[in-house]
């Protein structure tokens, strides 16, 4: 059974930091990601990697401030200099097959989600 579990949430103040991780089992991925949703808004691209060589990819909004980082478990999202706007539901993503590059930010890509995890920002 492929279970994605995430975990590492939590209220931060702003410029702080939080690193998230998905658990991963029952399958060997070749692309996995993090999308983030607010109330009332589709879920939103952050980051992706892609196996074999595939690369990483990250959302302009959280470039330079956020890294993806993987092992044999599953992946990390270490998210530095936090901003009030990054607090949402942040959620793990997967597919067993590479995603191409020009699809890597749609959640529509993706097969397999955790229940996901609240990231919240304030002072």
């Amino acid at each position: 059974q492929i279970q994605l579990v995430e975990s590492g949430g939590g209220l931060v103040q702003p410029g702080g930091s939080l690193r998230l991780s998905c658990a991963a089992a029952g399958a060997s991925f070749g692309t996995m990601a993090w999308f983030r949703q607010t109330p009332g808004k589709e879920r939103e691209f952050v980051a992706a990697f892609r196996a074999n060589g595939g690369g990483t990819y990250y959302a302009d909004a959280v470039k330079g401030r956020f890294t993806f980082s993987r092992d044999n478990t599953g992946n990390y999202l270490q998210m530095d200099s936090l901003k009030p706007e990054d607090t949402a539901v942040y959620y793990c993503a997967a597919k067993t097959n590479r995603v191409i590059l020009s699809a890597l930010r749609f959640a529509s890509s993706y097969t397999y989600w955790g229940q996901g995890t609240q990231v919240t920002v304030s002072s």
